[in-house]
Order: structure tokens, then C-alpha cells, then sequence
């Protein structure tokens, strides 16, 4: 395990039902490939040295003892192997026969997992052969000419590196309260399920929903291998099933119904698990009662890392079908939010900056919306254009056409001279661009703002989304500042997406050219003179880098806390074809610092609704020192 991932493995090993010494060559063979593909744990099927299908087979004596033969084979063939394999066979301690799985490494037997719930229905009649976990007695046995100590007590397994794992077989993760509970409870980072699932109408939809929902209650990741193509096929038919979850999400699965063996190789994100269960109040207190003994592998030797994991260089962002569907979900959460405010300070009016950017357009957007919700006349927001000395011709009339269109109040005030007036009043040379001369534009704006809200007692709608708040890139007492910020929980990746959404819908058809001009505009605060061409010359993303990356490092900073390291290596692998390793360095650096020095200005935000997993209000998930050092990143992203 390197950076907290670990590399497992789900396999569909070739079989033959009872035919033991093939099936010990096909494991073999299996284990081979993921050994070279330095996988660390690996699962197989249940009852894989025998086959899952010998019914009544499995009372004969010479089926049990070829099987704990063909265990010696399997222990023989990974004396010099550092994976750790987890393998299903039918074992006899004292007078009762169990559906076990088997941790092997390195030639040694370092565990013995019984199966605790025994399906009894239809073509499954285990209690006719086997028997529960819970009538183990605690003793110590030998099997396959290893001292095994095997009792009832839970399990969690760990690795050298200090990635834990519970095993639970087949019908174990099916029952009201499967072992899977307790042992991720009890510290598994990951769950390996050992199984034999049949193929019926809608049962795999239901398989994954299961899994899915399995991993995301206990935070864990879960690795499930399920028999396939050998085994009988008499009554009912296995497609086989390799399926590697983590948290709610699956990472990989293998074909069904495929004749040959496959091997589903994945990286569980240990860390990123661990971060979340130490955030979830829900998951400690449930801890209390949970136990487990701990069961230490071997030691191994390092291995190579190689990310195979894909990482998403937008994780801010809905991808596929949901986007849809997620971009009308925020967009409700952003305009409820509102109607509720409105409703509250009995403000019927609203008054909003119009810059004809990106932030102002999603701000104005969800204030329409929450006027025709709360069924008040759009007259009433007050969209107010405000021309200063960086203002472009693209911007201006992006912004008019946008107001008129829409048909709220518009009104026009050129903050030129009273800027100019301030300058004069405080003795600033107008010709020197420096940050005097960008925050007094931007505070007369807001001061506008505020007092037109005075006015018509109507409420300030803030516009600056998250990205901006993590970089500090308002001015304070100026932009930062609002009545009500709708834009508070949204990244500027996904900001230009709910944009375009709404462009694309038929109620908005009117706008919807305008719309995706706003969207083509490059970001820009245009608080510096435009260029010889009246193009917009003061671009935000050439002051502070790229959104996209720093919407990835924030990301992955605040919803799972991972180091400038981390971060720096996942960034490589999602943005490899766009940036080279000196721009991410330097970003993110840029990131850390900027994130550092400017929580003084979050630690005194107007309210604004949280819309995603990430939210840096100081009332709610983010709550920071505004004097803490950044040092210790700063350190590591030098060291980089």
C-alpha cells in the first residue's frame, strides 16, 4: 500500500466440480497473474477448490480430503509470494464440516473464516452439509499441516502496511445483520466477499444494489468473487461475478456469462475511506461494542506503485445521465434557499450586481427562478449594471440583453466618477493599477448595491461561488459581501454547467444565446483598462491558475484531507495530456498558500446554501484558524 491505496483483486478462476486437482492448476494460474500484476489481496469464489455444486458430494470423504490436499498445493505454490489470497473449500473441525475461506501467504494458513448464514431454500440446502460459524468451538486445529486457532470470535486481517479486511461469505452480506457490520465497524477498511450467486431475472440489478449500498453504510470498500462458468448447471445457471466497490461506487466488474476466467484488478482509496469514517460522528458512535480480533499478515517487500485507478479531473461535476438531473437538483437547493430568505425578511425585491460574467448570470438566474416560484413579478430584482474603467463592450451588452430579456427592473450606474472622486479624496494616482485601484471599484460597487437595497427594502443576492472563496479572489467588504449568497456552495467548473443547462431549456430558449456567450467569456474581475481592442486584458485564471486544477486540489483537500502529495499524484494521472509536472507543482502550490492566507475572509461569510460535499461556510463544514500556517503544505508541495 502506497499513498492509501491498496491494489485488489476479484478472480473467476476456471472449474470443475470436484475435480480438485484441476481446479487447484486453475487457481494456481489465477494467482500467478495477480501476483505479477502486484495485487495484494485477492479473493476467489466460495467452495472454489471443490466447485459450489457438489451437494451431497460434499459428505464424502475423499471430496474433503482432496480438497485440504489441494489446500497443501496452494501453500506449496505461494511459499515465496508476498499476495495474500483468500480461498473458499469445505473444512472439517471435529465431527461438523464448514463453508470456509482460507487467508494464505507466503505458504503459511494465517486465518480461517467459517461462513455464519447458510441458505436453506429453493436449490440451496447448505445446513444439510454444513454448519455455522456460530457452532465453532474456540480451539486450535491443524489443517493442511498448519496450526490454525479457529473460533466464532470475528476476524479483521492486516496487512504489513496496515490496510485491515473482513471476509464474509456469500449469503452473509444478504442477512438483516451481516458480519460485514461488526467488522467494518470494528476497523476493515475493505470487505472480502467469497461467493456462489446464481443468475435469475433481476437478481444481479438487485446484487449490485446490495454491494453498493453495503459499502456506503460501513464507509468501506468491498471486493466480491462470485463462481461462474464450471460450475453445474443443473437447476440454475452462475454468470460469474467479480465486483470491486468503495463507498457506494463501483470501481470494476467482470463480463458475466463469460466462459473464460477473468481477473478484476482495483485500487481501494484506504485513506480516503479512513477520512470519511473520521468525519462521520454516525460511524464513531457505532463503533462503540463493535470487536474484532486482529489477525497481522506477513511481511512483504516493497512493491512498485502504479496508479490504475482512473481519477476524474472534475470531481466537482455530474457526469453521464446525472447531469441532468443534478444540475435541476442544485438549482432547486440554490432557489429554495432564497424563497425562503425572501419569505423570511418579508424582502420582495431583490437587488443584484449584473457583470455579465459567470457568477452574476447563475446569481441572477436563480433569483428569477425563486421570484416565479414565490409568484412575485420579476420587476422586482433589481439588476443594476455597473461600467467601470475595465468594463468590455462584450460584457456590458451580454448583460442588458440578459435583463431585458428576462424582465427584471434594469438600471445602469457608471461608478467612473465616483471612483475617480475616491481616488482623489484618499490621494491615489488612478494611472497606478495596483490593488487600491481594483478594491475601491469593487467596494463602490457593493456600496451601490446595498444602498439601491435600502432603497426598496430588497435583499443583496451575493454572486461569488466557492472556487473564489478558497482562493480569497474577492475583495473584502466589496464582492464578498451579500445578504444572501446563492453561489456559496458552487465551484466555477459547475458553475458554466448549471449555465448551460439552463440554456438548453425551452423556458430559457429566449436567452439561451447570450447564455453560452457568458459561458465562452473568459473569466476576468475587469477591473484593469481593457486591451488596445477593448478585449477583456485582466484574465482571473493567467493571475491565479487554471479553475479546473484548483477546484480539483480544493476537492480533495477538504472533502477527504489529503496531503499536498497525494493530491500532486492524482492530479498527475487525471491531467497528464493537459499540464506538465511543473504547472501542477506550481499551482498548487499557489492553492495552499492562497488557502491558507485568506480564511479570514471566510470566517465572516453572509449565509448562502450548501449545495454539495464540500462547503467552506464557517458556520457549518469548514471551521479554520484565519492566523494558521500553511508551512507543513507549503513544505511538501516545495518537496514535490
Amino acid at each position: 500500500m502506497k499513498h492509501g491505496l491498496i491494489k485488489v483483486a476479484a478472480a473467476i478462476p476456471g472449474l470443475r466440480v470436484a475435480d480438485v486437482e484441476y481446479n487447484v492448476q486453475q487457481i494456481e494460474n489465477i494467482i500467478a497473474q495477480a501476483e505479477g500484476r502486484g495485487v495484494e489481496v485477492l479473493a476467489l469464489p466460495e467452495l472454489c477448490l471443490t466447485g459450489y455444486t457438489c451437494q451431497d458430494l460434499f459428505r464424502q470423504h475423499l471430496l474433503i480430503d482432496k480438497a485440504e490436499e489441494g489446500l497443501i498445493l496452494l501453500l506449496d505454490f505461494t511459499r515465496k509470494l508476498d499476495i495474500i489470497s483468500v480461498v473458499g473449500l469445505p473444512v472439517r473441525i471435529g465431527s461438523l464440516l464448514y463453508n470456509c475461506a482460507v487467508v494464505i501467504q507466503r505458504g503459511a494458513i494465517l486465518g480461517l473464516v467459517a461462513k455464519t448464514y447458510l441458505p436453506n431454500y429453493n436449490e440451496f440446502y447448505e445446513k444439510r452439509w454444513f454448519a455455522s460459524s456460530v457452532d465453532l468451538q474456540e480451539q486450535d486445529v491443524y489443517l493442511a499441516g498448519n496450526p490454525v486457532h479457529v473460533s466464532a470470535e470475528p476476524q479483521v486481517f492486516r496487512t504489513c502496511d496496515g490496510a485491515c479486511f473482513g471476509i464474509e461469505i456469500c449469503e452473509d452480506v444478504w442477512a438483516p445483520l451481516p458480519p460485514s457490520n461488526n467488522l467494518a465497524l470494528a476497523g476493515a477498511d475493505f470487505i472480502v466477499n467469497l461467493s456462489a450467486t446464481d443468475e435469475l431475472i433481476g437478481k444481479h440489478n438487485y446484487l449490485l444494489s446490495l454491494l453498493a449500498q453495503q459499502s456506503a453504510r460501513m464507509m468501506c470498500g468491498y471486493v466480491y468473487s462470485s463462481c461462474g462458468y464450471g460450475e453445474s448447471t443443473q437447476d440454475v445457471v452462475y454468470g460469474g461475478n467479480a465486483l470491486i466497490f468503495e463507498n457506494g461506487r463501483l470501481l470494476t466488474e467482470a463480463n458475466r456469462f463469460a466462459l473464460e476466467p477473468q481477473l478484476k484488478v482495483q485500487q481501494i482509496d484506504v485513506e480516503r475511506l479512513r477520512s470519511e469514517r473520521q468525519n462521520n460522528t454516525t460511524f464513531r458512535t457505532a463503533q462503540d461494542g463493535a470487536h474484532a480480533r486482529i489477525v497481522d499478515m506477513r511481511q512483504t517487500a516493497p512493491r512498485d506503485f502504479e496508479l490504475i485507478r482512473p481519477v476524474d479531473p472534475h470531481p466537482f461535476i455530474p457526469k453521464g445521465e446525472e447531469m441532468t438531473a443534478a444540475c435541476e437538483e442544485i438549482l432547486n437547493i440554490q432557489t429554495l434557499g432564497l424563497c425562503k430568505r425572501l419569505e423570511h425578511t418579508r424582502c420582495y425585491r431583490a437587488v443584484i450586481g449584473i457583470s455579465g460574467g459567470l457568477d452574476s448570470t447563475l446569481a441572477l438566474l436563480v433569483t428569477v427562478r425563486a421570484f416565479d416560484r414565490l409568484r412575485l413579478a420579476r420587476e422586482g430584482i433589481i439588476g443594476i449594471t455597473m461600467p467601470g474603467f475595465g468594463t468590455t463592450d462584450r460584457t456590458y451588452q451580454n448583460a442588458l440583453q440578459l435583463m431585458e430579456s428576462l424582465g427584471i427592473t434594469l438600471r445602469e450606474i457608471s461608478i467612473a466618477k465616483a471612483v475617480t472622486q475616491h481616488f482623489e479624496d484618499i490621494g491615489h494616482n488612478p494611472q497606478q493599477h495596483d490593488t487600491t485601484y481594483e478594491n475601491s471599484q469593487a467596494r463602490e460597487r457593493t456600496q451601490i448595491l446595498m444602498d439601491v437595497a435600502n432603497q426598496v427594502g430588497g435583499l443583496v443576492i451575493g454572486t461569488g461561488d466557492l472556487s473564489e472563496l478558497a482562493l480569497g479572489w474577492c475583495t473584502y467588504n466589496g464582492d464578498h459581501m451579500s445578504m444572501y449568497s446563492v453561489n456559496a456552495g458552487v465551484p466555477k467548473t459547475l458553475v458554466q454547467y448549471l449555465i448551460r443547462y439552463v440554456a438548453s431549456l425551452p423556458s430559457f430558449a429566449e436567452q439561451s444565446a447570450t447564455l453560452l456567450d457568458v459561458v465562452d467569456t473568459p473569466i476576468s474581475p475587469e477591473l484593469t483598462p481593457a486591451d488596445a481592442n477593448g478585449n477583456i486584458a485582466q484574465k482571473t485564471e493567467d493571475l491565479v491558475g487554471p479553475y479546473e486544477l484548483h477546484d480539483f486540489f480544493l476537492y480533495y483537500l477538504l472533502r477527504h484531507g489529503f496531503r499536498p502529495q497525494k493530491i500532486y499524484m492524482l492530479a498527475q494521472a487525471a491531467f497528464r495530456d493537459k499540464y506538465d509536472d511543473d504547472t501542477l507543482r506550481h499551482w498548487l502550490q499557489t492553492f495552499c498558500r492562497r488557502f491558507f492566507s485568506q480564511q479570514f475572509k471566510r470566517s465572516c461569510l453572509p449565509d448562502g446554501p450548501k449545495v454539495g460535499s464540500v462547503s467552506l461556510s464557517p458556520r457549518g463544514d469548514w471551521r479554520m484558524p484565519s492566523d494558521a500556517s500553511a508551512s507543513l503544505w507549503l513544505k511538501e508541495c516545495e518537496a514535490l
